[in-house]
């Protein structure tokens, strides 16, 4: 056992409805968050937490959980997925860059149906974990919107990225690789501190669909669920190819027809789904995977996608089971390996945790790890903005421009912009 492994005692309980979930995060302090349609997880406060990087991030988070669950002590009157003991966590993209965390909160807050729980955590000696406060659920403080927000260029500006777009096009097309996702960066800059409720309300708000989340510093809303691990049935939703929505129902209707007959958004999708139903086949029996995608309607873009679905046959977690996924073709490319040397090579950027795992699992391993996508770095009174978009041989730079600007639209929006 690692020395650096507390022991942990987490009760959950049964309490009467508490309203909105993110309204029940306190002004300050180390919050999370994992919420869709009303429904999901908060927490505020640390009990544990762990850093990692490097190739092994995953693998280092995986041991470290499975210690600090086999010591805890559980009581836990709910049973449901996401009671009991739970982590969240956000992972690096890379193997080479930027860093990892699990933490364990020292309040969670859920809700299922009609269920709504509160875990608090504690030490073994029975002393309260930091944070550990569910009165702060009845101390709610309205969020304050951003002032002054000023938007400027990330490590690239759009002339420049749609050069690098141009050039993974011309590699491809000469027969390097299939596909490859290149992102880019978006800085917000405020005359204050921002309030991290602030945007997750909003995004909860205008994406009920999308999964709203914060861990560490990353938020977003992401409309794509890299897998879930739920009492043995696996499910990922695939999301790859996009179109921008106008507005007009009518035209928005001919649209997505429009994109489920696009061969350049068929082929780029049939490479994401590929490479996510061979990563979980070693790992599932009765793999269902659709021949066809179906049209995801969001209000600002719309995707293909298709829902893979299997039955666990080993006890892979479900973190372990995101990290076989990871990356799929939707956020790096076809081969992979080749498509994650190129985006090395010449995106010109550090994605940090864009575009990883994110999301939370309790003590059984059943979880749900969204990609962070449709997401943003906070750091005090600055915000990084980041979108990412599938390039393929008959990608056109000044499209794929188009598309990350409507990509960069949810975060923007949010913020006030």
């Amino acid at each position: 056992m690692s020395p650096d492994v507390p022991a942990l005692v987490a009760r959950t309980t049964v309490v009467d409805d508490v309203g909105e979930l993110l309204d029940l995060l306190p002004t300050s302090g180390e919050l999370v968050s994992w919420v869709r349609r009303g429904e999901g997880l908060v927490g505020w406060g640390t009990a544990a937490a762990l850093r990692t990087a490097g190739p092994t991030r995953f693998a280092d988070a995986a041991k470290w959980w499975s210690e600090l669950v086999a010591r805890a002590s559980v009581s836990d009157e709910v049973g449901e997925p996401g009671s009991g003991l739970v982590s969240f966590g956000s992972f690096a993209f890379a193997e080479s860059t930027g860093d990892s965390v699990l933490v364990v909160p020292a309040v969670v807050v859920g809700r299922r149906g009609p269920i709504t729980w509160v875990t608090t955590i504690a030490d073994s000696a029975g002393v309260a974990a930091e944070g550990a406060d569910p009165a702060a659920m009845s101390t709610y403080a309205a969020p304050v919107p951003p002032r002054d927000i000023v938007f400027s260029d990330g490590a690239l500006d759009g002339e420049t990225w749609m050069s690098v777009v141009a050039d993974a096009v011309a590699r491809i097309n000469r027969g390097d690789l299939e596909k490859v996702v290149l992102a880019r960066d978006l800085i917000a800059t405020a005359s204050d501190e921002i309030d991290l409720r602030w945007p997750l309300s909003r995004l909860a708000e205008s994406y009920p669909m999308c999964w709203t989340f914060h861990v560490d510093g990353l938020f977003g809303a992401t409309p794509e669920l890299l897998v879930r691990r739920e009492r043995g049935l696996v499910t990922s939703r695939v999301l790859a190819g996009t179109i921008r929505r106008t507005g007009d129902d009518g035209h928005d209707l001919a649209l997505a027809a429009t994109l489920a007959r696009s061969s350049k958004d068929l082929e780029e999708h049939e490479y994401a789904v590929r490479s996510v139903a061979d990563a979980l086949e070693p790992h599932c029996s009765s793999m269902n995977v659709p021949e066809s995608p179906f049209v995801l309607h969001l209000p600002n873009v719309m995707h293909l996608a298709t829902d893979v679905t299997g039955v666990a046959h080993d006890d892979r977690t479900s973190l372990e089971l995101a990290e076989a996924l990871h990356p799929s073709a939707a956020v790096g490319g076809t081969p992979t390996p080749d498509a994650v040397a190129l985006i090395a090579e010449i995106e010109g950027m550090d994605r940090g945790r864009y575009a990883g795992p994110v999301g939370w699992m309790d003590a059984s391993g059943d979880g749900e790890w969204g990609i962070a996508l449709r997401s943003a770095l906070l750091s005090g009174n600055t915000v990084r903005l980041f979108a990412g978009c599938g390039v393929v041989g008959s990608s056109d730079p000044a499209d794929e421009l188009a598309e990350s600007q409507a990509k960069l639209v949810p975060v923007r929006d949010a913020l006030g912009g």
